[in-house]
């Protein structure tokens, strides 16, 4: 049974996302923040969710040039990538959530796939690592699936996010 479910709240500013990408001969990654978060608990037991990521957040750490590193933020924020003059969040909603593993919802440049993922909770702090492909979410910029003859320009589909949740306790 369920006694009780309970909206937690989560504490933006302590919490990481980390996103990773990468393509023939290189990678990138950086971070990005919530501009929204809530966790369930249903008897104690995170249940399920919702985060809403600002996508103009994002960084880059591995671009040592100020002049490249902007270059490169302005290439993802364009319709290449996510599209953030028209989309500037994306949405992760968590459904389930079972031992160690998270189901959901996610929603980038509005369109929505499901998702599933190793999440675990530890003290104050949910963790996870959420692997998704680009091109569901219409970024298809060079992406060997989509383009022929890119050669040494490709850009590999799958794009990984590490996150950790700070949760306030009450």
């Amino acid at each position: 049974f369920i006694t009780s479910v309970n909206a937690t709240e989560v504490d933006i500013k302590n919490s990481e996302f980390n996103w990773y990408g990468s393509k023939i001969g290189g990678d990138h990654y950086g971070k990005l923040t919530l501009k929204e978060a809530t966790l369930n608990e249903t008897n104690g037991v995170v249940s399920g969710g919702e985060f809403i990521i600002d996508l103009n957040s994002m960084t880059v750490e591995n671009i040592s040039s100020p002049e490249y590193e902007q270059k490169f933020l302005n290439h993802m924020k364009s319709a290449d990538f996510f599209n953030t003059e028209k989309y500037p969040t994306a949405k992760l909603k968590l459904n389930k959530i079972e031992e160690n593993s998270a189901e959901g919802i996610l929603t980038i440049k509005g369109k929505s796939n499901p998702i599933k993922f190793p999440i675990k909770k530890e003290g104050d702090t949910v963790s996870g690592k959420m692997t998704f492909d680009r091109t569901q979410y219409d970024m298809i910029y060079k992406s060997k699936n989509f383009f022929k003859d890119l050669g040494d320009k490709i850009i590999h589909d799958e794009v990984v996010l590490n996150f950790k949740v700070k949760i306030i306790n009450g």
